[in-house]
């Protein structure tokens, strides 16, 4: 399937434009990086402030079993030591939970800055690469056939070409393709080919269809 246009200009843009939509999605993609583990570094006070609670519930924890192997008043003694540990457990909790947070916001604007300037420029580029693809491929339909159906580019070109463009041919090439003028009607499929950037077949490739 032709992907790319025969003339070098149309190539070259063709080309270029799938290039920078490249360079655009790496160039988000990196900036997207780089916002993801700046913000990441927020998560730090919840990291050390889980750290912080996990010391204090081990270290409560350690003294409320020494406490309880007191004979007699163990149980009492462990309890406001067990109280703290749980503390320390939610104090932990709070922590993970800042960040989860945190790691939650820089997913979601590493997701956002990716999808919202690549998307834009997709919704662009697609549909003019798809357009161009779907004529060109119409196009090697037309002139892939026993004998190259030039009339219908020709008069595609009459209806759709610019006046300047059309006022460019030589005169006299509407009135030759209504007579059938194989040189009118080469120049005017001409025409179309070189807006869709590809070449018109050689004139002994086969003559145009008779009307």
């Amino acid at each position: 399937m032709r992907l790319y246009a025969d003339r070098p200009d149309r190539r070259a843009r063709q080309l270029a434009a799938d290039l920078g939509l490249v360079a655009w999605l790496v160039l988000w993609v990196v900036v997207a990086r780089v916002v993801h583990g700046a913000v990441l570094v927020l998560a730090e006070p919840g990291r050390a402030l889980s750290d912080l609670g996990r010391s204090i519930s081990d270290t409560m924890g350690s003294a409320a079993g020494a406490a309880d192997g007191v004979p007699v008043v163990g149980d009492e003694l462990a309890t406001p030591f067990d109280a703290l540990g749980q503390a320390g457990q939610s104090v932990t909790g709070a922590g993970q939970g800042a960040q989860d947070a945190v790691s939650t916001l820089a997913t979601v604007l590493a997701v956002v800055l990716v999808v919202l300037p690549v998307g834009w420029l997709l919704l662009r580029w697609l549909p003019w690469r798809l357009g161009w693809l779907r004529e060109a491929r119409a196009t090697d339909t037309l002139l892939a056939q026993g004998v190259p159906d030039l009339e219908l580019l020709a008069a595609r070109a009459l209806a759709t070409a610019p006046l300047p463009r059309l006022a460019a041919l030589p005169a006299g090439t509407g009135a030759g393709w209504r007579a059938g003028d194989p040189a009118a009607v080469r120049a005017l499929a001409g025409l179309e080919l070189q807006r869709l950037g590809l070449h018109l077949p050689d004139a002994g490739s086969g003559a145009t269809r008779a009307r």
